[in-house]
Order: C-alpha cells, then structure tokens, then sequence
C-alpha cells in the first residue's frame, strides 16, 4: 500500500482512496462556467451576485490559491486570472496532485465526453485508477441502439456484463430520476416488457431513463451482478426532490437485498447523514461516506464529518470526494476531510475518548481499508 502523504495531512496519515468521483475539464474555463461547476444549481444567481460567496467558494480562495501560487483569501478576479494563466493542463495537474490521492474511482455516466477518462485522471493525480459504471446511462444507451420492448431486458443485461467488465461497481441515480421511496419488489418478466414498450414509445431521440418500473430493474439486475452499488443519496442539483432522497426511504429495498451481500454505497449522503449512519449500523452490507457535502459545507465540513461517525461502524465509513468538472473539488475533498478528521477525532483523543493507536486504525480503515474490502481491491 502507498503511504503518500503531504505536510497538510496532520495525523491523517493513512493514504485516501476516493471511491467515487468524476473527470475534470480539460479545457480553458470562462467565469460563468466555473461558477457553474462550483455550485449544484441548475442556473445563475442573481445579477450582480457571485457562488464564490458560498462555503465551497471561501475555501477555493483560502485553500486551493496557494497551491496555485497565490496568497491566501485572494479576490475571485485574480483567482481566475491565475488560473488562465496557468492553463487548464497546469491548473488540473497541480490541484489533482495536490490532493495526494492513492486511487480514484471514477464513474463516467455524466457528461463523460466533455471530462478526463478514469486514466485520465488517474494520470493528473499520479494516483491508481479504476472505473464505475452507470446503470441510467447503459439503459439509455441500449434504447438508443435500438433495442425492443421484448428484448429490452437482455439487451440491458448484456450491455451490463460488457459495460462492467473491467468496472469495480455501478451507479443509480434513482434518486433523481424517481427518488429514494420507490418499490422495493423486482419486477416480473411481463412488467419489465410492458414498461419498455410504454418506456421506448415515448423516449424519442434521446431517451432519458426515468420510468419507476425500470429503473427498479436496472438495480436487481445490478444485484444479479455482485458488484457494489453506490446510489445518489440526498443533496444534489435541482432535479431531485430533496425529500425524497432521504434514504431511510430504501429500507425496504435493503432488507431485501441483505442476503445478497452486494455491498451499497451511499454517497454525500447531506443532509441526511445521520440516517445512513443508522442504515450503515444496522445493515452488514452498507457503507456511507459524505463526499459531496465535506465540499460544499467548507468551514462548517468539521460538523458534518462528526456527525457522520456518530453511528456509522467505523469498518463502513468510506471517503470519496465527488469531484466534477473542477480539479478543485479533489483537492478540497481531500484536504477539508483530512483536516476535519484531525479536528474531530483529535479532540477525542485529547480528551481520553480515543487512543491514538485506534485514532490511526480508524483513519486507514475510512481512508483506504474499507473501499478495498468493498471493491475488492488489491492494495497498492
């Protein structure tokens, strides 16, 4: 296993797998399009209003300036100015290896052919690189090759097998497209045919893979495979119904899988990461991180990484950083939950709660050990 580790890392030593991000931009970057990248709104704020005032974009000003060569709180005007400077290749280098990651796992469902590859980024990071897949998006694909209502099912199935071959788990975003309380029965046969039938007649030229019958098929053909399956759970953009992706909704859904022993990854997880610490306590196949929040709650990360680990087993915490588009929100990710790690945990230790001994196991459990056990990864 890599022991990489920075002079930021505090006692954080234990090397990070990021067990579920995206690629990166690997072109030059207006102001509108960063800020649309650093804020999970579908459109702009206000005129004359800015999302670098936000917690993320506070801590791109404090954090990631320096590791571009400025001062510390610099105006967003010279922040940018820096960036364009450097160049996209530059700017994305240095931030991806700054974050000192071990391995990334990088889905490629999202507007794949706009960001960096898994190797791709793999490379920017110096880091090892494997990939997930997207289960809406080998559905959609399907349906725009041409599959039919009576085939559907085996098509999708086939594409799976392909598609996840090479692939350490898959992704549902039921959360958007349906949300988290939907039926927890597998489909039959004949119900899967006729929700393709009504599913394909009307998809058009760019099928959009929402209907709750289907998509609920897409996750038991995702159990028929084994691989883990990470699901969107609570904040995100403006497509979800907030609540609606409080994942107490999948209890159901879990009780019926746990036999299975497909691990399910809950992801970010905000504002809801109390509940999926409860879900992962009381369910073996379980896990859950709060990579997106630790990003987008900057100063106030600290809070949210305790309150993650109040009831979430220490053997199922795991770390990601959902990083998309902006080579900023690895290093954030990375560096805003070593730091909140250190402050939380160190104040337990501080206080007799914890030993430093269990402090340090702990961190190489949520950093790298519990992604390998999950994914089945080989440490490096």
């Amino acid at each position: 296993m890599s022991t990489r580790t920075s002079s930021q890392d505090g006692m954080f030593g234990a090397p990070l797998i990021d067990h579920h991000c995206h690629g990166v931009m690997a072109r030059p970057l207006q102001r509108a399009e960063f800020e649309d990248l650093a804020t999970e709104s579908s459109w702009p704020g206000p005129a004359g209003t800015t999302f670098f005032d936000t917690q993320l974009g506070f801590a791109i000003r404090r954090w990631c300036a320096p590791v571009l060569g400025l001062e510390a709180h610099v105006s967003p005007e010279d922040y940018l100015a820096r960036r364009a400077e450097l160049g996209a290749d530059a700017v994305n280098s240095l931030l991806l290896s700054a974050a000192n990651l071990d391995t990334v796992l990088v889905e490629t469902g999202y507007r794949g052919e706009e960001i960096t590859s898994p190797e791709q980024t793999g490379l920017l990071a110096s880091a090892g690189f494997r990939e997930v897949v997207r289960l809406e998006r080998i559905a959609e694909e399907v349906a725009a090759a041409g599959t039919t209502p009576g085939t559907f099912a085996a098509d999708f199935a086939a594409a799976l097998e392909e598609r996840s071959r090479n692939a350490v788990g898959v992704k549902s975003i039921m959360a958007y497209r349906y949300g988290l309380d939907f039926n927890p029965d597998r489909p039959s046969d004949q119900e899967v045919q006729t929700a393709a039938a009504q599913w394909l007649a009307a998809a058009g030229n760019e099928p959009r893979m929402d209907h709750p019958v289907l998509l609920r098929h897409l996750l038991w053909a995702a159990v028929d495979l084994g691989k883990p399956i990470q699901f969107h759970v609570g904040y995100g953009d403006a497509d979800v119904d907030l609540h609606r992706c409080n994942p107490l909704n999948m209890t159901a859904w879990l009780r019926a899988v746990r036999s299975r022993n497909v691990p399910v990854m809950l992801l970010h997880c905000y504002p809801f990461q109390r509940e999926a610490g409860y879900l992962a306590h009381v369910f073996p196949h379980v896990y859950a991180d709060v990579g997106l929040a630790v990003n987008y709650t900057g100063s106030r990360s600290d809070a949210v990484i305790a309150e993650s680990l109040e009831l979430t087993p220490f053997h199922k915490a795991v770390f990601s950083t959902d990083a998309f588009g902006l080579p900023e929100l690895y290093f954030l990710g990375a560096h805003l939950f070593r730091r909140g790690f250190d402050r939380v945990v160190g104040r337990w230790v501080e206080d007799g709660e914890w030993s430093p001994a269990d402090a340090e196991r702990v961190a190489h459990l949520i950093g790298h050990v519990n992604s390998e056990r999950a994914y089945g990864l080989e440490p490096r």
